[in-house]
């Protein structure tokens, strides 16, 4: 059956996007962890089908200033992909790759915001890399676009895109682990309902047409 909203998945295609997401970010945990020179696990990531605002207060609230990092999807699948890089994450890049942390993200200059570009486009790259091979699909990225701004902010890029569309998001968290210390892992993928009723075709978990 085609759905036409996210609320309308089913257990199945539930488990199999939950799936999907223990991979991709076992995959981008493997990419962060060549690329900071330093061993990198995640914890069982948690795929989740949110509201927008749910997903907001999920990842630290509204006026919670953050980084981001948003990847749009072509090709066989439409959508965004956006990483969500909260202080202690952007730290262990900048100290890993540049020998030096921040104070605040106003402390990110054009050196340091490379970085963390570098780092957040490889992680969403690896976790659509994981996704094609699963799904045998053909998705394109753009260039990333780099922002620091208040999170609710940064989620009207989403909501403007498909917030017509669907009024949820599927949001895949879960804790990197380094050096012993626990790193927020935020990803918010968002692919638009043609494209998800695609990819559950390609899976074998939906029929519809």
């Amino acid at each position: 059956m085609t759905i036409k909203n996210y609320d309308e998945l089913s257990s199945l295609e539930l488990d199999t996007l939950k799936e999907i997401g223990s991979i991709g970010t076992g995959n981008a945990a493997n990419s962060l962890s060549s690329l900071i020179g330093k061993t990198v696990r995640i914890q069982q990531p948690e795929v989740r089908i949110m509201g927008y605002n749910e997903a907001i207060e999920w990842i630290g609230g509204p006026e919670e200033i953050t980084a981001g990092v948003l990847v749009k999807m072509s090709g066989q699948i439409s959508g965004i992909m956006l990483s969500v890089q909260q202080l202690n994450f952007v730290n262990l890049v900048l100290e890993s790759m540049l020998g030096r942390g921040v104070e605040n993200y106003f402390g990110l200059h054009e050196m340091e915001s490379s970085a963390l570009v570098e780092v957040g486009n490889i992680m969403i790259s690896t976790f659509i890399n994981a996704l094609s091979s699963l799904a045998s699909i053909d998705i394109e990225l753009t260039v990333p676009a780099f922002t620091v701004d208040m999170q609710g902010a940064i989620m009207t890029v989403p909501m403007a895109e498909y917030g017509g569309q669907s009024d949820y998001i599927m949001t895949i968290g879960g804790n990197f682990i380094c050096n012993g210390k626990e790193i927020p892992c935020r990803l918010l993928l968002s692919p638009d309902i043609r494209s998800l009723n695609f990819l559950l075709r390609k899976l074998g978990v939906s029929s519809g047409e």
